[in-house]
This record gives structure tokens, C-alpha cells and sequence, in this order.
């Protein structure tokens, strides 16, 4: 039923590309390649979006803040890749977020010209990109009482401020997912728990971590996108990452919100705390940038000082401040940056493609928002490298499953059943919901249902989650197919669900 699984248990043993890594740089590349017309495995020692791809802001960034720092090719590129990803290959898990940036009145004239410049320069990177109005509005400038209607939250020293609007994901880890299946329906091997023990030029040792097993893989070209780990698979891949933290609220703690808030950090003239609402009642505020040593960790941990700093940096601008108490979780994610000289927070996103002396591509660095040409970069060398024979790329025109038209998806959304499948899955939520039917023959009022009470996820996600998108158990269900996880009170009281879902959906995959 997929060719997502875990385990290595039938997977090929000879293939022209291994991609070790699946966040979304790896499922990128495991798309490109099997779309150039080769044979592709692609593996993770974990899960898909286990490492950095789900701790990401959910924005789908147009290189505002690297114009800033004067990395103008890399504001370019996002720019170009966000639109990308919000007209052709996406268009069903993103769509335009209005951003208020308060202007204080104890904000000085030169400051806030500085700024009204930079929504300006952010604005004509969108022009650049050919990415039209329609889809990204134009900033513009907003009263006292517009901000205040926009976002009630805000302290009354507000004057007025500027609206500009960037990109959304639905979810970071449901693009890797669906990266990852597109990639699975156009014929490429996608295995979890299948961890990469030795890399090399034309072979590589992975071990099926549901068995302990040992396999060989022969190997026309080998990509290492194992993100802030691939220096542990390739030597002299020298990485400086920083961790970036979040909070999670509930919707509650700034009622009335309609916007997206961009705070400017005290004394710092191009960094920013983002208070982002999400579609599902949460809202995501964050985030930090601190350099982190020694080894990464498979799961990394907020500080209480990132935390506070967050807490007290939003509290600022608002009317009634909030404080740890009305946190309902956090998550950190760490950057896989090249190490080079000066702060965390002033290192260029720039991506890198890396060649070993034994022909191992390793791709580092970047950001989530180009993917897609971090790993057409990795592919092109990866082909050059080992002389093969492939297509051109064609991602930047390749839709991904369940994309359509905006006007196409407002109007299934309005036929279906369920809105909120359509946002996650766009025109493939008949499929989710046909498949749970098939293995449950569940009547689709309780597939539909949330799972428990304040947890929108529903049954048919879970179930879905199984059959076609690889979830090998309540981890993998909880906290990736799906993001309830974020919350450990909503984890809890979806865990029953999860269980059943894999109790009914494993015996179909069997």
C-alpha cells in the first residue's frame, strides 16, 4: 500500500541513489533524484521529520531578515523558493500570513524608518520573485486603532504599525511527509529506522534498527542529508549548530488575535520574536539563537533562559502579559550551520554542497524554505560526481500530492465533508478518508471526530498515518504525522486513539 516503511525487510540493495536523512532536505533530494528517472532508497535512522524540519517556525520564509544582514543571494532565493512552494508545489499546505510589526511610540522616527524600508526591499524581493499580489499582499502602513483591531493584545503605547505578509506552512512535518510520499508514489524507497552505519563512495552499511540487522547497499551516488548529524557519517563536515526555541499557548492567553505579531528584539536591530496563530487554535512563539556544542542530541531541550527571554520579550509589547504559567508546551530544533567566525544569529543560511575525497555529497546548512534547491544542488553534484544518466530536475514544477489551485482547493473545502483534511492534505483527503474507511469500517461521523476533546486531529489522520505515510508507531502518529504532541496534555488524551489506530491500520499494511 506504500513504499513508506520501516525497517530495511525486502528494501533494494542496489540502487543509483542512497539518500541518508529524511527531513525535508533528504525527501527533497529522494524526489528530485527518482523524478530525474533514477532508482532511489532513501533512509532514516529515526523517522521522517524526526530532527530539525519539525522544530521550524511553520513559516515558509521570503528572506526578509538575510536582506537585512546583507546576504542578499539567499534572500533571493527564499523569496523565490516561497513562491515556489506557495503557487506551484504547494499551494494546498500554505497560504499568506498577515505580520503586524507594532511601532511603539517609545520607538525613535529613525528606527521606524529603518524598518518601513525594509518591509519596502522585502516587498520588491517578492516582485523579483514574480511572486503577484494576490497571493503575497503588499505591506502597508496601519493605524493606532487598525493594530489594535487586528491584534487587541497589544499595550496602548501602540501608534500605528505595518501589516506585510509572508508565507504559512500548515505544518512543517506534514510538507516532509508529503515530500516524502510524492517522492513514494513516483517509485523511490522510503525507509525508517534504517540507520546509516558506514558511507561511501559506491556502498554504504545500514543497519534495520526494527531488527539489528547489518545491510549492504550498493550505490551509484550516496547524499548525506542527515542535517546537524552528517558530521558524524563524513569527516571534515564541520558544523557550528544553534538551537532555536518556541513556546506553545493556547489560543486563550492572546485572545482576539487576527495577525501574526513581529516584535523587535531590545537592542538588536534585525532580530525579531514572532508570535505566529495557527490554524489549530495554538499559537507558536519563538524564537531564540544560541550556539550549541558537543554532540547533537536526538531530541533537543529548551533553556529556562530562552524560555524566559521569550516570555519577556512578547510580554513587552502587550497589554496584559503572560507569563510561564500560561505555556502549554515548547520545542527547540537545532540549525545545521557551517562553522565560521561571529554569532549564531549573524551566520549565513546560505547552503552547502560538499564532496568528500571518497564521493560522498553531503548538503548542510540552509533553511527549510528552499528544500527544493538545496537538493537540486545536491542531486546535480551527486549525477556530475558519478556520471549518471538522468533527467534535468523538474521539481520547481512538479506539484506535490494533493496540490491543486487555490480556487480549486476553496471549493473542495466548501463540498467536503471535512474542511480540515483538505487544508492537510488538499485534493487527497477523499483518499485519507476512503483508506480509514477500507481498514476500519468505521462510519465516517466517528473517522471525523477529534480524537479527544481539544485535540482536532481525527481518527482518519491516524489511520491514514499508517497505511500510507510510513507511522511505525505513537510517536510517529502523535508527534509528527500529526503535531498533537507539541502539547503533553493533548499527547495524553490521544494516545487511546493511536493505539487503536495502529491495532487496525498494521494488519492492512502486513
Amino acid at each position: 500500500m506504500t513504499h513508506i516503511r520501516a525497517g530495511l525487510a525486502e528494501a533494494p540493495t542496489e540502487v543509483d541513489v542512497l539518500v541518508v536523512g529524511l527531513g525535508i532536505t533528504g525527501a527533497g533530494c529522494a524526489l528530485d533524484a527518482v523524478s530525474r528517472g533514477l532508482s532511489v532508497l532513501a533512509v532514516d535512522a529515526h523517522d521522517l521529520a524526526f530532527g530539525t524540519s519539525r522544530w521550524s517556525s511553520k513559516l515558509v520564509h521570503g528572506g526578509l531578515r538575510y536582506l537585512a544582514n546583507g546576504q542578499v543571494g539567499v534572500a533571493h532565493e527564499s523569496a523565490v523558493e516561497r513562491g515556489i512552494l506557495m503557487e506551484v508545489t504547494a499551494p494546498h499546505l500554505t497560504h499568506a500570513l498577515p505580520m503586524l510589526l507594532p511601532l511603539d511610540a517609545g520607538m525613535g522616527r529613525r528606527q521606524a524608518a529603518f524598518l518601513r524600508m525594509g518591509f519596502g526591499a522585502g516587498d520588491a524581493l517578492r516582485v523579483a520573485a514574480r511572486t503577484p499580489a494576490e497571493t503575497l499582499p503588499r505591506p502597508r502602513r496601519v493605524s493606532a486603532t487598525e493594530s489594535h483591531h487586528l491584534a487587541p493584545v497589544l499595550g496602548t503605547t501602540v501608534r500605528g504599525g505595518i501589516l506585510s505578509w509572508d508565507g504559512q506552512l500548515e505544518d512543517d512535518a506534514r510538507l516532509v511527509t508529503t515530500v516524502a510520499r510524492t517522492a513514494a508514489q513516483l517509485g523511490a524507497e522510503i525507509r525508517t529506522r534504517a540507520r546509516a552505519i558506514e558511507l561511501h563512495r559506491r556502498r554504504a552499511v545500514l543497519r534495520d534498527e526494527t531488527t539489528g540487522e547489518t545491510h549492504e547497499i550498493a550505490a551509484r551516488a550516496v547524499i548525506n542529508a542527515a542535517g546537524v548529524w552528517a558530521g558524524d557519517l563524513v569527516d571534515r563536515i564541520e558544523l557550528r549548530p544553534s538551537r532555536g526555541t518556541h513556546l506553545v499557548l493556547r489560543g486563550d492567553a492572546l485572545p482576539g488575535l487576527r495577525v501574526a505579531l513581529t516584535l523587535p528584539v531590545p537592542g538588536e536591530r534585525s532580530r525579531f520574536v514572532n508570535v505566529v496563530p495557527q490554524q489549530d487554535g495554538l499559537v507558536y512563539v519563538g524564537l531564540t539563537d544560541v550556539p550549541v556544542d558537543g554532540p547533537a542530541p536526538d531530541v533537543p531541550e529548551p533553556s529556562e533562559a530562552e524560555l524566559d527571554f521569550l516570555v519577556d520579550t512578547t510580554s513587552t509589547a502587550l497589554a496584559h502579559p503572560f507569563s510561564r504559567e500560561d505555556v502549554a508546551g515548547s520545542y527547540a530544533g537545532l540549525r545545521p550551520l557551517l562553522r565560521a567566525e561571529g554569532r549564531s544569529a549573524d551566520l549565513s543560511r546560505r547552503h552547502a554542497v560538499l564532496t568528500s575525497e571518497d564521493g560522498v555529497v553531503t548538503v548542510v546548512g540552509g533553511k527549510l524554505t528552499t528544500y527544493r534547491r538545496m537538493a537540486q544542488d545536491a542531486l546535480d553534484a551527486a549525477v556530475t560526481g558519478a556520471g549518471l544518466v538522468a533527467r534535468p530536475c523538474t521539481t520547481a514544477r512538479l506539484p506535490l500530492t494533493g496540490a491543486a489551485s487555490r480556487a480549486d482547493l476553496a471549493r473542495l473545502a466548501g463540498e467536503s465533508v471535512s474542511p480540515r483534511l483538505v487544508r492537510r492534505f488538499g485534493t487527497d483527503a477523499e483518499l485519507v478518508l476512503a483508506a480509514a474507511r477500507q481498514v476500519s469500517g468505521l462510519p465516517d461521523e466517528e473517522l471525523l471526530r477529534p480524537v479527544a476533546d481539544g485535540v482536532p486531529a481525527t481518527f482518519a489522520e491516524l489511520l491514514f498515518g499508517v497505511t500510507h505515510e510510513g507511522a511505525h508507531d505513537v510517536d510517529d502518529l502523535l508527534d509528527r504525522r500529526t503535531r498533537v504532541g507539541l502539547v503533553a496534555e493533548d499527547r495524553a488524551a490521544a494516545e487511546p486513539a493511536a493505539r487503536r489506530a495502529l491495532v487496525l491500520a498494521q494488519a492492512t499494511v502486513r
